[in-house]
C-alpha cells in the first residue's frame, strides 16, 4: 500500500522531545500530581488540601449556632391543646331506649338496696320504736292501742313499696327518654343540634 498523504509536517518540541505525560519535573518544582487550571476563582481564604479555609470556621460557627439553640435541660414546653367543634345532629331512638331502660334498672336496684340498708340502720339505732311509741300514745285511746307504726312499716313491706317504686321508675324512665329522642331529632331538623367543643392535649 502506498502513502499518497505527502510529507506530513513536524511539530516543534513533538519531534525529538517527550510527551507532555513524560516530561520530568523542573528543578525546584515538587512532584506531585497533576491539577489542570480551574475555571473559576477560589473563595477568599483560599484552598488547603483542595478544601477552601472558611470550611472549618463555617463548621465552627454551625456548632456553636445549634450549641446555641439546645433547649435547657429544666426548661418545660407547654403542651398543645387541640380543639374540635362538634354537633349532635341526631339521636338514634333504639340506642337512647336500651341505654335508658338499663340505667333505669340499675338505678332501680340501687334504691332497693339504700332502703334496705337505711331501714336496717333505723331499726338498730331505735327509731322505730321511739317514734312508733310516741305515735300510739297519741292515737291511742282506752279501748284501742292506736296506730302501729314499727309492724306498718317492717322490712317485707318497706321492700315491696320500694321495688313497686322501682319498676315504675324504670318504665317512665325508658318512655320519657325514648320520647325526648323522638322531640330533639325534631327540633335538631330547625335548630341544627346541640354544639360540643371537644378538646385533647397532646
Amino acid at each position: 500500500m502506498t502513502d499518497t498523504r505527502g510529507p506530513q509536517p513536524q511539530y516543534e518540541g513533538y519531534a525529538t522531545g517527550p510527551l507532555p505525560g513524560e516530561r520530568e519535573p523542573a528543578s525546584g518544582q515538587a512532584s506531585g500530581p497533576y491539577h489542570p487550571p480551574q475555571a473559576y476563582s477560589s473563595p477568599a481564604g483560599g484552598t488547603e488540601g483542595g478544601r477552601p479555609h472558611g470550611t472549618q470556621g463555617g463548621a465552627q460557627g454551625v456548632g456553636a449556632a445549634q450549641a446555641a439553640r439546645r433547649p435547657r435541660t429544666g426548661a418545660r414546653t407547654t403542651p398543645r391543646t387541640r380543639k374540635a367543634r362538634l354537633r349532635v345532629a341526631k339521636a338514634d331512638p333504639w340506642s337512647v331506649m336500651k341505654v335508658s331502660f338499663l340505667l333505669s334498672i340499675a338505678l332501680g336496684i340501687c334504691t332497693v338496696v339504700a332502703s334496705a340498708v337505711l331501714w336496717m340502720v333505723m331499726d338498730a339505732m331505735g327509731v322505730f320504736e321511739t317514734v312508733g311509741g310516741t305515735i300510739s300514745e297519741a292515737t291511742g285511746s282506752n279501748d284501742s292501742n292506736g296506730f302501729d307504726l314499727q309492724s306498718f312499716l317492717s322490712l317485707p313491706r318497706v321492700l315491696i313499696f320500694t321495688s313497686v317504686i322501682a319498676v315504675i321508675d324504670v318504665v317512665l324512665a325508658t318512655a320519657l327518654a325514648t320520647l325526648g329522642s323522638f322531640i330533639y331529632n325534631l327540633s335538631a331538623g330547625f335548630v341544627g343540634g346541640i354544639e360540643l367543643t371537644l378538646a385533647e392535649d397532646e
